[in-house]
């Protein structure tokens, strides 16, 4: 769901596109920060929000961090 929001930020498609990775974080509503694999050894973490249910809002891009590896640690950002 968020990959289309991603390539309208960055200007580009994704040929791949894999979640490898993922930790939460509850606030008033669910933080969702994921390691992604786009192709050969590049990496994005993702951070991602999703509303409580009472708030019908969809699942979100907050932020990302690109340039990432897949040693790179997955933390709150």
């Amino acid at each position: 769901k968020v990959k289309p929001q991603l390539e309208e930020k960055e200007g580009k498609k994704f040929d791949v596109f894999t979640a490898v990775e993922f930790k939460t974080q509850v606030v008033a509503g669910t933080n969702y920060f994921i390691k992604v694999h786009i192709g050969n050894d590049e990496f994005m973490h993702l951070r991602l929000f999703k509303s409580l249910p009472h708030e019908s809002k969809p699942l979100s891009l907050h932020s990302y961090q690109s340039s990432k590896a897949k040693h790179d640690d997955l933390a709150f950002f």
